[in-house]
Parts: C-alpha cells; sequence; structure tokens
C-alpha cells in the first residue's frame, strides 16, 4: 500500500536530505496520497502512502510513539490487526489510531524482534529504535512486499524497489555473475539476497535483519514452511473441507481489511473465478471485476473473455473489460520493463501494467489469484518432475523446469561472466531440505518459498504498484499455504493438477472454466518473436551500450537471432526476449 525508503549513517555523519528526497521520488507512483519524513540523529525515514485502511491522517507515516521511543515505516497490509489491537490493548499498549500501522509498532514495543511471527499479512518494514539506536527490517514470509538494500560501510539504505536506490551515491553497478546465472537459469528469478547489481541485495522473505549503528547485521528467520503429512490422516473429503474453510479465510481477510472498495483481477481461469465465486458465496454484493484482452494472432487468441464473460454471467458483479491493441502493447514495452525494480522474463507483465493502469481508475486494491499453481501443483513440470526417477533430486526439476543447462551458459555469455554452476548448488540445496516428504513436496516447497517470490509475485506487485494499485493474494495467505504444503501429493497432481481448488469450484463457477485447458495470461504480441518485436530486441542486443557491457557472446546472439521462434525454454520462453529483456532493463536504469 505504500512505498518506503531510509538510511542509517554508519560513519558518524548525518543522512543528507536531498538523497531520501531523490528516493521518496522514484516511490511516489507506490504512494501518491501522502509523503513525510523522519530523522533521528544517523537515521532518516522517509514514506509515500497509498491510503487504504485509516485514511485519517493518523495513520500517516513515518509514525512515531514517543512512549516506546520507535519510529517507524511500513508497506503492506496486517489482517489480523484489529485482533492484534484487543490483545496489545489488554497487555497495557494504548492506541492513538485505528489502522495496521500502529499495531506493528506496539507489536515490537510488546515482543521485539518475534513481532513479526504475530502478524499475518503482506508486508516490509523498518523500524528504528531511539534508544537503542537499532534499525529494524522484516519482510512477510511469502516475500509479497519487497525490501530492497544498500551497505557499503559508511551508511545502511533501503527502498521498496531498485530505482530509489539507484538515486544515491555509492551503488555499485557493476553485474554480478552469480545471479545473472540465476537470471538465466530459472526465467529471471533471482533468489534474495542477491540481485543482478552488486550493489544492491534484497532481504529475504521471512527473515528480518537488525542494524546497529556501528555496522553489525544480524539476519534472523522468523518462519519456515514444512511440507510434511499431518500426524493424523484426513479423507479426501476433509482436505477438500479444511481447503475450501482456510481459503474462504483468506479471501474475507482480504476483501474487509480494507476502508475502501475492493476488487478482482479476473482473468478467465479457474483461480481468479474461484475468488469471485468465494466472494459471493461469503456474501460480498458489491463485487468488483476486471479483464484484459489483446489482439490476436493466427496461432493464439489474445484474450480469455469467453470464460470470464461466463463467470460475469454467472455472479453479475461490476464489471470492466478493457482491450489494448498490438502496437499500443509493442510501444509501451519499454515503460513497463522501466518500472520493474528487477528484470523480469515473463510476457504477461506488460499486461498486468497496463491493466493495472485501467483498473486504478476504479479501485485502489484487487484481489489476484498468483499462487495458486505453484500452491496446489497447477504446472506441468510438476508432473514430469515427480514421475521422474532419478535418484539425484535436482536432475528430477532441472530438466523440465531450468531455461538453460549450465554448459549453455558458456556459449552465451563471455568470459567475465562465467561462473560455476551456481543455480545447480542453489537449487539442490532448496530440494534436499528436511522439511519436504517427497520430490513434489520438495519442488514446491522450493516454488512457494523462494522461486515464485521473484517470478508472478513481484511481477504483480511492480506492476501494479506502478500506478498505485494495491494486489492481494489470498492463494499466498500463510496459513493456507502450510495446510496446503501437507496435502498428500495425490490431491494436488490428480486431474492435470490443483484437484482440491476444482471440487471446490464445482457448481460454485461455470464448469466451462474449471474444465477448460490450463492457460496462461495471453500477450500474443510478445510471444511470437517476429516482425516489430524481433526489431526491437535485434536493435538492442546490437546496441553501443550493449556492445560495450560485453555480457554475451556475439556467434550466440547472432545463432538466436537467425532463428529466434526455434530457440525457447523448456517452459516456452524466448530466449532472444531474454537476452534483450534485460539489456533493456539495464539502459531504462540507465546502467
Amino acid at each position: 500500500m505504500c512505498g518506503i525508503c531510509g538510511e542509517l549513517r554508519l560513519d558518524g555523519q548525518l543522512p543528507e536530505l536531498k538523497y531520501l528526497n531523490s528516493m521518496m521520488a522514484k516511490l511516489e507512483k507506490r504512494g501518491p496520497d501522502h509523503a513525510g519524513s523522519f530523522s533521528d540523529g544517523g537515521l532518516m525515514f522517509g514514506h509515500r502512502r497509498l491510503a487504504i485502511i485509516d485514511l485519517s491522517y493518523k495513520s500517516s507515516q513515518p509514525m512515531v510513539d514517543i512512549e516506546s521511543g520507535l519510529a517507524l515505516v511500513f508497506n503492506g497490509t496486517i489482517y489480523n490487526h484489529p485482533e492484534l489491537r484487543a490483545e496489545l490493548k489488554a497487555r497495557g499498549h494504548h492506541f492513538f489510531s485505528e489502522g495496521d500501522t500502529e499495531v506493528i509498532l506496539k507489536a515490537y514495543a510488546e515482543w521485539g524482534e518475534d513481532a513479526p511471527k504475530h502478524l499475518l499479512g503482506m508486508f516490509a518494514f523498518a523500524i528504528w529504535d531511539m534508544r537503542k539506536k537499532t534499525l529494524f527490517v522484516a519482510r512477510d514470509r511469502m516475500g509479497i512486499k519487497p525490501l530492497y538494500y544498500a551497505a557499503d560501510g559508511k551508511s545502511f539504505r533501503f527502498a521498496s524497489n531498485t530505482q530509489a536506490l539507484l538515486t544515491t551515491p555509492r551503488i555499485d553497478t557493476s553485474l554480478d555473475p552469480l545471479a545473472i546465472h540465476n537470471l538465466f537459469s530459472l526465467h529471471a528469478v533471482v533468489p534474495a539476497p542477491r540481485t543482478v547489481l552488486n550493489g544492491i541485495r534484497k532481504l529475504q522473505p521471512a527473515h528480518s535483519l537488525t542494524i546497529h549503528v556501528d555496522g553489525r547485521q544480524e539476519l534472523k528467520r522468523y518462519w519456515n514452511l514444512v511440507a510434511r503429512r499431518p500426524a493424523e490422516a484426513r479423507s479426501e473429503q476433509e482436505w477438500i473441507d479444511a481447503v475450501h474453510a482456510s481459503l474462504k479465510t483468506a479471501v474475507r481477510r482480504r476483501n474487509n481489511i480494507a476502508d475502501v472498495p475492493v476488487g478482482v483481477l479476473l482473468s478467465g481461469g479457474l483461480d481468479s473465478s474461484l475468488l469471485v465465486g468465494l466472494l459471493s458465496e461469503i456474501g460480498i454484493k458489491d463485487i468488483r471485476t476486471f479483464t484484459i484482452g489483446f489482439d490476436d494472432q493466427p496461432e493464439e487468441k489474445g484474450s480469455e473473455y469467453e470464460y470470464s464473460d461466463a463467470v460475469v454471467e454467472r455472479f453479475q458483479p461490476k464489471h470492466h473489460k478493457f482491450h489494448i491493441p498490438n502496437e499500443q502493447t509493442l510501444s509501451r514495452l519499454p515503460e513497463a520493463v522501466a518500472n520493474m525494480a528487477e528484470p523480469m522474463f515473463g510476457q504477461d507483465a506488460i499486461g498486468f501494467y497496463l491493466l493495472s493502469e485501467q483498473v486504478s481508475k476504479h479501485v485502489k486494491v484487487v484481489q489476484s489469484g498468483q499462487g495458486a499453481d505453484e500452491v496446489f501443483g497447477g504446472y506441468f513440470w510438476y508432473p514430469q518432475a515427480h514421475a521422474d526417477k532419478n535418484p539425484d533430486m535436482l536432475q528430477r526439476l532441472a530438466p523440465y523446469y531450468f531455461d538453460r543447462d549450465h554448459s549453455e551458459m558458456a556459449e552465451m555469455l563471455q568470459t567475465p561472466f562465467q561462473t560455476r554452476d551456481y543455480t545447480g548448488e542453489l537449487v539442490r540445496e532448496l530440494l534436499e531440505s528436511a522439511d519436504a516428504e517427497d520430490t513434489l513436496d520438495a519442488v514446491l516447497r522450493a516454488d512457494v518459498t523462494t522461486f515464485i517470490v521473484d517470478d508472478p509475485v513481484k511481477r504483480v506487485d511492480n506492476m501494479t504498484m506502478a500506478w498505485g494499485l494495491e494486489a492481494r493474494v489470498p492463494f499466498l495467505d500463510h496459513e493456507l499455504v502450510e495446510l496446503a504444503a501437507q496435502m498428500p501429493t495425490e490431491l494436488k497432481l490428480r486431474d492435470g493438477g490443483k484437484y482440491v481448488l476444482k471440487q471446490i469450484a464445482r457448481g460454485l463457477v461455470p464448469d466451462s472454466v474449471i474444465d477448460r485447458p490450463k492457460g496462461y495470461f495471453p500477450v500474443p504480441a510478445l510471444k511470437f518473436v517476429r516482425g516489430e518485436f524481433l526489431e526491437m530486441m535485434r536493435d538492442l542486443l546490437d546496441s553501443q551500450a550493449c556492445r560495450e557491457r560485453g555480457l554475451y557472446q556475439p556467434s550466440y546472439i547472432d545463432k538466436v537471432i537467425a532463428q529466434p521462434e526455434a530457440h525457447l525454454t523448456r517452459i516456452q520462453g524466448s530466449k532472444l526476449w531474454h537476452m534483450a529483456a534485460l539489456e533493456m532493463w539495464l539502459q531504462s536504469q540507465s546502467i
């Protein structure tokens, strides 16, 4: 719901206001309603507000609590803040506002570093203890809200996006070879704490970090996902009923905890359609839905209107349908890329960007279906990995999921950027966790806690917040995720995946939506590498900036450009677009 930033000087100097202002300027789109700042010696906070809960000035930020000696900047929403407020009042705390922001302050005053454990929602926040002179930053369990930082020994700066940090001095913008290896192996996923830039890092989901004025840092994990069967077995119907109840609770929380109307991004797929159905089931009357479509290509339709229209006919929400011509999709692609905190390859990023522009004219908050496939086993590579009998856990996933083998990196990247198989090492560590019972448990756990964070979750946050629109993702409610992680593999993979969700949806949403083939956000103009799109990428990779960067092997560029639609990743992404997307992002950030 906001953009946050700040700086803690570690060298005895005072922060410079001009750099706080430059960071806040880059966060204005995330929070267009109000701006505020706070300083205390070597610490300075900045905040841009998107007012959603307690619209009064009392919940403006930075929020300072003189009684406890704490100051806070916060981005996100705490869905259990009414319950926490009652508990904290019973413990003797006094409140001066009605929102969730002050609840975080009081929770930290009560529980210290354990405060994030008590919060249910999506959040990134920073708390300055004026007495102890410590800075405490934390990020939600699922990594829904971002927190980037730069630490160079002289200061610790943080912000909601990299663009804000890049306005400040002493940022090392050289490329991180290990992050590049991740980027081109995992379809743009660079797991925290790395980013593609050596000088910018991001806080891991489910972690907190305490920074002392002498430069000491203490990183702490406060939550871990366990993907093992419960001690007491459940029948199939018991699992379906439990997930149904948990999902209804997640949807209700994300609709009711707001002092403004909440809409739904309706794609025409099962996940978003089910959200509409559940809102109707829990008695919400004022449902607002938003759908986008693009021009068709000969090989693919550019919209899923036939499915979303069926949902609209069933539930009669206040529906808005938008259509974007192909020429606008291409012309505004650089604009969407420039608003990415990190380079992303997903073709639907431009779709979310253009949809959010329109939706933000009607509402400030929407529910969205991200996470359902990862939590409930909806992608085609899950059964492939599950069926693979290779004794090497990594090799059960990599042949179906990785965009490139490690050997291809040497062909693609010039020598300074070639490295060991860092991605293989990282993913092997994730998959061999003791907290997963079988192969699919391990794969889904890695996806939910790591891969999804820096692919669809980050994509939706970036593209919606670029227009001051907050996206809430009920399928990533951590209590629902914990429940689903315990579910037997067979209940996830049956019926082509997401079996339990399909059973919940049956009789609630139209059968045509449930029984349709698995679809993806269609953006045909960016899926087929030809014409103006191909020329755009050719120009990027032939630009002086790209040549001087010395990242790609010219022979590899030539090979892929010669047959662009023949060089696809295992999940059908364009390898040419991957290279061009990184270059487009770097140039958009003047790197």
